[in-house]
């Protein structure tokens, strides 16, 4: 068994390296899934020294089997949306306290305590559905948040800029968490200046709008809010961490969290740091799943440990590699 408690103690790479290692063993001999795919590649733990020889579990797969390495009975199921007709992901969670401990870490470490934020969620698609793990995230801050005016907004957007004005005219520091078309419907009908919110994007125009890249998408939002930069949230549900971005989309890890990026011809290969590639995550607090994801997501890694998003694959990822950056 891993001890779960010395996934957030975490402080050096070294110790974040060992740490992996012994999550790689205990998953080989407890997912059925994930051994059934290491055994397809032949990768054994005897053969598994460094991060590099970890076989990444396509993220599809949480789209087709249970991804678990738990006996425990499973507390929540958080799936993705999916588009209509499409299959959608499940990740099969044990142990809430591990997420709770996760978000809560991970968003002090780059912000300060949750409580000292008045939380706004404008977070309408995925309010509309169950089983958003972003949801029960941002769902669990406004609750830990110590402000009474902390809460979720659907369509009600006129109360929002009501709200938000006034909070941020008294000097209140805010958190607006909101999915990108949703943002932009905000500030298409309102204008802001505001000077103590942070505006954060978890990305997506859900079919509702055109995608835009990210640095179109930031002026947009930086000018109808008023604000010098547009902080981001790199999640997934398949994911129990989360990486930030404080401007400029450069993604920070927390110390359980760690990304790499794989060769686009070759998807056993990974690359070194500055070269576009497949993000592969490995995301310790995943230990009761699997925590070593290869995403369909494209970016690069830099020297620093930081990463960024510049795309997608298509929808003949596996296939062909073909990519297409948004």
């Amino acid at each position: 068994m891993i001890d779960t408690h010395s996934i957030f103690k975490i402080k050096t790479q070294s110790e974040f390296e060992d740490l992996a290692l012994q999550v790689f063993k205990f998953q080989f001999e407890n997912n059925l899934v994930y051994r059934s795919f290491c055994d397809l590649l032949y990768k054994h733990p005897s053969e598994v020294k460094t991060l590099k020889d970890i076989p990444f579990l396509p993220i599809q797969f949480f789209k087709t089997r249970n991804v678990l390495s738990s006996k425990d009975p499973i507390k929540t199921t958080f799936t993705s949306s999916g588009t209509s007709g499409s299959e959608t992901s499940k990740h099969y969670v044990t142990d809430l306290n591990i997420y709770h401990q996760s978000f809560t870490k991970g968003f002090e470490k780059f912000y300060n305590p949750i409580e000292n934020y008045v939380i706004l969620g404008l977070l309408p698609s995925y309010l509309e559905r169950e089983g958003s793990s972003l949801i029960y995230m941002v769902d669990y801050m406004i609750k830990t948040s110590k402000h009474p005016e902390s809460g979720f907004y659907l369509n009600n957007l006129s109360e929002l800029k009501d709200t938000l004005i006034k909070l941020d005219s008294e000097g209140k520091k805010i958190l607006l968490i909101g999915v990108s078309f949703a943002l932009l419907d905000l500030i298409e009908t309102y204008q802001f200046s505001l000077k103590n919110t942070i505006v954060m994007e978890t990305g997506g125009m859900k079919g509702r709008r055109k995608e835009l890249i990210r640095t179109e998408l930031h002026n947009t939002l930086k000018k109808g809010f008023g604000v010098e930069y547009i902080h981001s949230e790199y999640g997934m549900t398949e994911l129990l961490s989360q990486a930030y971005s404080k401007g400029h989309g450069v993604f920070n890890c927390p110390p359980w969290m760690h990304v790499l990026t794989r060769d686009t011809e070759d998807a056993l290969t990974i690359q070194e740091s500055g070269k576009t590639g497949g993000i592969n995550v490995i995301d310790l607090a995943n230990v009761n799943s699997c925590s070593f994801i290869a995403t369909q997501d494209l970016g690069r890694t830099n020297n620093d440990g930081s990463f960024e998003v510049i795309g997608r694959f298509d929808n003949s990822d596996i296939r062909g590699c073909n990519l297409m950056v948004l």
